[in-house]
Formats: C-alpha cells, structure tokens, sequence
C-alpha cells in the first residue's frame, strides 16, 4: 500500500521551517540564511559531492556543535582528522553542525576556532573566510538542500509523513519498555491507507517525515580502528524521523547529506557515533550517494575509568592554555590518547613530527585514560626544550597578568631572559614561573629558622654562623657580589670559591648556609641567580625583599641567635 496520495507528497516550509502540508506538484519552499538554490543546484551539489570523493585525495572534515567550548575529546577528534589529511596530502573540512538552534551561538564557534587556531590546526575549508568550493560549511544555511533531499526521498518511496503526537509516541515507548521490546517506532504509518492521510493533509495536520527502512536489512562497515560491524537494521533502530514536525532535520539526515555533497571520504569521529553510521548510510544508499570509510576513535576516561567530564578537572582547551600549557605539548600529548607509532616513542615536540609518523591504522580501539600527570610531563619537556627567546614573552606576560611584573618590562628584555633563563628548568608548566619568580623575590629566613627546618646549620659547626658574618663583612666592606656587574656569574663564584678558602668549608656544608643566608631558604634556584634577579628587578617587581633589606635581616638574625 502506498503512502502517497495522487501522487507523491512534498513538503512546504513557510518562514523559516513551518509544518507540514500537503501539495501536488509543489516543491520546498525554505528560507533558510543565507538561503541556497533547490532544484537543479541540489542535481549540481550532488555531482559536486561524487566527483570530489572520486579524485583520489582524502577529504576529511571536523564537525563540532557551537554550544560550548572545546574539550579534549572534540581535540582529538579535529587533531586526529588534520593529521590523517597532512599525512596523506589530503584536505580538512571544518563543517559547523549548529541546527541546534536553541543551543548553537555564534560566541561558541569562534571560541571553538580560537582553540583549534591555538592548537595550531587550521583548515583548507570551512565558513566564511576559509572558503571552499562545497559551501557553505554551517549547517544553518544549508537548509533547502535538507528538504529538498528529504522530498526526493519521499517521491522515491524511501520516506513517509507520520502523523503520531509525541503523546502517542510517548504511549507507544512506555508499551515498548513494558513488554520487554526495544522503544523504537512501530511503524503504525508506513502503509497507511491513502486516504486517511489524504484526509489529514487536507485538514492542515503536522508530521514529521519517516526514512522507510527496507525490510530484511543488514547494515556493515569495515571500520578503520574497531574493525567490523554489522547492524540488523529493522532490529536496530526501526524507521526513524528526517525531519521534525517543525521541518527542522534531524542530525543523521544532516550529517548523512553534508559528507556526501562535500565529498568526504573518511568519516574520522568519536565511538559514541558508532551506531549514528547505521542511520547514515541508510539514507546514503537512497540517496544514491557513496558511503565514505570510517574510523570511530575509542572513549576518553577520567581516572575513575567514568567518561572524562568537567568533574574530573579542566578538560577544555582554553582552560588548559590559561594554566599555562603550550599547545604542542597538547598536540603531542592529545595525539598520544588512543594512538602510538609503534615505538616507545612518547615525545613529538612538533606537529610535523606527529604528522611524520601518523597512520590511522594505528589508532587502538581500546579506551584511553586521561592522565593529568603525564600531561603535565609532556609539557614540562617541551617547555624545559623551548629557546629562552620563546618562553620569555609568555613568562613575562603571565608575572605582568599576575601583577608580579610591571608592564613596563619589554618580552624580550633582559629582564625578562633572564626570568625565563632562570626557571626554566623547574618549570612545568607556564604559570609555574610566578610560584618560582615570587618564591626568589621573598625572604622567609626568620620563619625557616623557626620551623625548625635549619636547625642543623644553626648548630656550632653547622656553619650558618661563621658564613652569615662572612657576607655582613663583605657587604659592609663593599667586597660582596651585587649583581650589578655584567660579568656577576663569574665575580660570584670567585667570591664563593674564595669563601669557602677562608671559611675551610666546600660542597653543602658551604653552599647550605650561603643559601639559607641569602635567599632564607633550604632549596631553589641558584643563589648566584637569585642575587642578580635582586639587583636587575628593582623599582619593577613589587614583591621583592631587596638585598639591602636581606642584609638588615640576616644582621638582626644573628645578632639574637648568637
């Protein structure tokens, strides 16, 4: 029995999309923003589509939502699909999925782009500047090409207006559920009887539009990284909607469209789309159009082996860039989840090198686990290998950021190398440098003292005594390196190796009091380093206990404990 009446039924869209109706020899009417041809330009796109999966070059395509921001999972996914095309001189689609109109903003997608710019993973097409020759690439404005496929679909045979409330299918889920069955549609107007959908037609009644599974239907891919799999079709998900009552078409029908007429030929994606390729590629063989090849990537879990959530700390790209990350120890780090080159290899400090040695055949399909201190490590490797240059203008605008530094500081100052000179090596991460550059700048020898932490260099042949007067007689004398000199690396250890000559003291049992005197510390940065950061920061880091004011300290130190 057919589903048309008189002929086959199409659907008109009024402003925007409106309801359905009912109208012979009629086509869509959308107005879609900004709006593109039906008809013939749909014939055109579709040739489009086929002749560019057809000439041999891989044509991959990140597709976020626009409703917030990126998170590690949606990286990987676009990191994953950028390597796949440099690898393979192929070309990346960045494709906004925004029919979510209640949800997608345009504030979210540029935060997306700003993120994946960060990255450093561009596009050779995508909205607006980026250009290409499938456009345009959000989904928002490509709302005539949906309705007019989904009304070849129903001329064809391989759609069907269903006329069921949501009241109706709520009942007829809560049925489902109840005998035991999988709630998917049961079909009540697949083979409706022509008139009574006549008759609702007529009366201006809305529907959504139903693909008609074909009966007996197996659905199997040879998926990249999980292998195969194969859906009973019928059993699986039953006829399911294209477009709502609204006329606003649902995801599959519009991912299913998007990847044909752009030419896509390796679908690159999550698990969790796994079972979305079945309605997929039902509507791409009625459609006529090719089935690209796919590789669904394996779950990211938080350390609780739950799906990584916000719950399990920052999982957002922009989060991760303002606690002080570099993005190629993301990259690196973010192509390591789920993927390895067959080495033992776990350090790529570009995204060439990535690049190098990317194969998608390498990508396991077993879960990943997010772990925050490998990350942490990846990027302390790559901070610890970055040139001084590099990584002085991002200290020194995290220390300004933080009010540690003033503006006045130039990025490439000599301030600010030898900031980045200083602390590189106990650096993790970007924002460590603050913890390192306040820590050099105080002077908390009264409360060491008093926590008992010094105790044995306070004792009589611990040698705080003897090397604490040593430095009140240098400094007064004018004999003690300031850090004013140009060449103060080298007065310094003279005048240390000179100390230890006049004190017969060497190795911790010199450089332990020296420290503990100058910087009121058991352990950091080299006390050398520490006297010129004193000297070259003066009047620009409001935090700093001067050498001078160390002096007085260490003079009143002395004085009560001996």
């Amino acid at each position: 029995m057919s589903a048309f009446v008189n002929g086959p039924v199409f659907l008109s869209r009024g402003r925007g999309f409106a309801a359905g109706s009912r109208r012979r020899a009629a086509r869509i009417v959308c107005t879609a923003t900004p709006p593109v041809k039906v008809g013939a330009d749909v014939d055109s796109r579709v040739e489009a589509g086929k002749a560019l999966s057809a000439q041999g070059v891989e044509r991959v395509r990140f597709a976020p939502s626009p409703t917030g921001a990126l998170h590690v999972g949606g990286a990987r996914t676009a990191l994953y699909n950028w390597l796949h095309a440099k690898a393979n001189n192929g070309k990346v689609l960045l494709r906004v999925e925004d029919t979510d109109q209640a949800r997608s903003t345009r504030e979210s997608e540029n935060a997306v782009l700003r993120d994946l710019r960060w990255l450093g993973i561009d596009f050779d097409e995508g909205p607006d500047a980026m250009g290409g020759e499938a456009g345009p690439y959000r989904q928002s404005e490509r709302g005539d090409i949906y309705v007019e496929l989904a009304n070849r679909l129903l001329e064809s045979g391989h759609a069907y207006p269903c006329f069921c409330t949501e009241e109706e299918l709520d009942m007829k889920r809560k049925q489902a559920e109840a005998e035991g069955r999988p709630p998917q549609y049961d079909g009540t107007w697949r083979d409706a009887d022509p008139a009574e959908v006549k008759r609702r037609m007529d009366a201006g009644e809305t529907y959504t539009v139903r693909f008609k599974i074909p009966d007996n239907t197996t659905i199997a891919i040879d998926d990249i990284v999980r292998g195969e799999v194969e859906w009973d079709a019928n059993a699986t998900v039953g006829d399911f909607i294209l477009l709502r009552s609204t006329g606003v078409p649902v995801y599959n029908f519009c991912v299913a469209v998007d990847d044909a007429l752009m030419g896509i030929t390796t679908v690159i994606r999550a698990e969790e789309h796994l079972t979305n390729s079945l309605r997929q590629i039902l509507i791409l063989n009625a459609l006529g159009f090719p089935v690209p090849k796919y590789a669904h990537c394996s779950l990211i879990l938080g350390s609780d082996r739950s799906k990584l959530s916000k719950r399990h700390g920052a999982t957002s790209c922009d989060q991760f860039r303002l606690d002080g990350y570099l993005p190629n120890a993301m990259v690196n780090y973010l192509a390591l989840l789920g993927w390895n080159d067959g080495t033992t290899k776990e350090l790529y400090f570009t995204p060439e090198e990535v690049v190098e040695s990317f194969d998608l055949n390498r990508v396991g399909p077993s879960p990943t686990m997010f772990d925050s201190d490998k990350l942490i490590w990846i990027n302390g490797q790559h901070l610890r290998a970055l040139p001084v240059e590099e990584l002085a203008p991002m200290a020194r605008d995290h220390l300004v950021d933080q009010e540690l530094l003033d503006p006045s500081v130039e990025s490439d100052s000599e301030l600010s190398m030898f900031i980045a000179g200083m602390f590189q090596g106990s650096m993790s991460l970007v924002n460590d440098v603050a913890t390192e550059f306040q820590g050099a700048l105080g002077f908390p020898v009264e409360e060491c003292i008093s926590t008992g932490e010094a105790s044995e260099l306070l004792e009589d042949d611990g040698g705080f005594k003897v090397i604490a007067e040593s430095i009140l007689s240098a400094y007064d004398a004018g004999e003690f390196p300031n850090g004013s000199s140009d060449d103060h690396a080298a007065e310094w250890k003279a005048w240390v190796k000179a100390l230890g000559k006049e004190t017969k003291r060497k190795g911790k049992k010199l450089f332990h009091p020296i420290r503990l005197a100058l910087t009121g510390k058991m352990s950091g940065p080299d006390v050398g380093q520490v006297v010129k950061l004193l000297h070259i920061t003066e009047g620009v880091a409001p935090n700093r206990v001067s050498l001078a004011e160390r002096i007085d300290t260490l003079r009143e130190v002395v004085a009560a404990k001996y």
